[in-house]
């Protein structure tokens, strides 16, 4: 059975996007961590900057995805969505 994704909801999808960003921007807490405890005053600044990476990633994330989801919805209606096959399982 084929169906076709015709449209992503521009305002859901970038909410949960925005919470993987900001998931994954806590990596970078963990390297900046130790280098605001250990390192010298440039490596100070820079751990300063990776503890606001998860703010910043989960902003960019928001940001891009309301505008690659209105840009696939605009284009899906003109060309079609993407086309998946779905199987029934019992």
């Amino acid at each position: 059975m084929k169906k076709q994704l015709i449209r992503i909801s521009i305002l859901q999808s970038s909410k949960i996007m925005t919470a993987m960003y900001v998931l994954m921007g806590f990596i970078y807490t963990l390297i900046g961590i130790p280098m605001i405890i250990f390192g010298s005053s440039d490596l100070k600044i820079m751990g300063m900057v990776c503890l606001a990476m998860p703010i910043f990633l989960g902003v960019i994330g928001f940001v891009f995805l309301v505008i690659f989801a209105a840009i696939y919805n605009s284009l899906a209606g003109w060309l079609g969505g993407v086309e998946v096959e779905i199987k029934n399982v019992d």
